[in-house]
């Protein structure tokens, strides 16, 4: 009599969407605190939102993410940790690199 393969795509799905919230929760808490840390006159000086609106961005979305997370099921962050990763992404890739360029005297290109 032939057997089934083990049934593990629970497993697998629990790791994938672990994986899902750590890299979320990574993403936002590096972007927020490096926000956090910046000079105020950085901001409007690269021409983006001032330090109190990334503040406010990253810090909701990365409490909504670390409120309502589940490692467990389809969906393992909900639509904030989504808006998150996006927001995080954005400050890391364009304004962290605006300020880094702004703050050692090579300029924007």
């Amino acid at each position: 009599m032939a057997t089934a393969a083990p049934i593990f795509y629970d497993d697998v799905q629990f790791v994938v969407n672990l994986l899902i919230l750590v890299f979320a929760l990574i993403v936002q808490g590096v972007s927020f605190v490096h926000c956090l840390i910046q000079r105020t006159d950085a901001f409007p000086a690269i021409g983006t939102l001032p330090k109190g609106g990334w503040l406010a961005i990253l810090g909701i979305t990365l409490l909504f993410t670390l409120l309502w997370s589940r490692p467990v099921g389809i969906f393992p962050i909900g639509i904030f940790g989504l808006v998150g990763i996006a927001a995080g992404l954005i400050y890391l890739l364009d304004v962290r690199v605006g300020i880094r360029d702004l703050t050692d005297g090579r300029g924007f290109w």
